[in-house]
C-alpha cells in the first residue's frame, strides 16, 4: 500500500513523464532532454539535475549537517567534486521536527507548496530525509552533474525563513 507522499510523488512524476515524452518528441535530435535518460538505466527519479543516489558499497566523504530550530543548516554551503559520493549525517538538534531534502530551488519551491497542503508529509525519497528532534539520518548522494544546486527544510514555513543551503559542484 502506497503512503499519500508516495502516490502524490508518482502521480507527478507520471506526470513529468508525459511532460518529457511529449517535449523530445517536439524536439528531433534532444534525446532524452537535459541528460535524465541520454543513456540507459540513467537516473531520472528525484533531484536527478544533481546526480543520482549513492551506491552503499561506494566510497563516501562523510559531511555533517546540523539543523536547529533557528531554522538553519550548518554548514550553509557544501562543495563537492563532480563524481564524489557523499553521505550527508544530517543531525536534528532542534525541538522541532526538520527536513533535509536536495534538489534544484525550482524543485524545492514546488514541493513547498505540496508541504504546505499536506504538513504532516513525510520523506520517502533517496534524496531527502525527515528528522525527529534530536535523531540523526543520512542521505547518500553521488553528485554526477557540476553546477550550484540547493537544499532546504521544507517543512511549511521553515525554507521561508530561511532554512536551506547551497551545494556547489565542481
Amino acid at each position: 500500500m502506497f503512503s499519500n507522499h508516495r502516490k502524490m510523488m508518482l502521480t507527478l512524476i507520471s506526470g513529468t513523464i508525459g511532460l518529457a515524452a511529449v517535449a523530445a518528441s517536439a524536439a528531433p535530435g534532444h534525446s532524452g532532454g537535459h541528460g535524465h535518460g541520454d543513456k540507459k538505466g540513467a537516473y531520472d527519479g528525484h533531484a536527478a539535475a544533481l546526480g543520482e543516489p549513492g551506491d552503499p558499497k561506494a566510497n563516501a566523504r562523510v559531511i555533517n549537517v546540523n539543523m536547529t530550530d533557528e531554522m538553519r543548516f550548518s554548514p550553509a554551503t557544501v562543495m563537492v567534486s563532480r563524481g564524489e559520493t557523499v553521505k550527508f549525517v544530517i543531525k536534528n538538534s532542534g525541538q522541532l521536527k526538520h527536513e533535509m531534502t536536495l534538489g534544484t530551488m525550482d524543485e524545492l519551491v514546488e514541493h513547498a507548496k505540496v508541504m504546505e497542503k499536506n504538513p504532516e508529509m513525510e520523506h520517502d525519497d533517496p534524496n531527502a530525509v525527515t528528522v525527529d528532534p534530536g535523531k540523526t539520518k543520512t542521505i547518500l548522494w553521488k553528485f554526477t552533474k557540476a553546477g550550484t544546486f540547493d537544499y532546504g527544510c521544507l517543512v511549511p514555513g521553515h525554507m521561508q525563513g530561511g532554512m536551506k543551503g547551497k551545494i556547489i559542484v565542481r
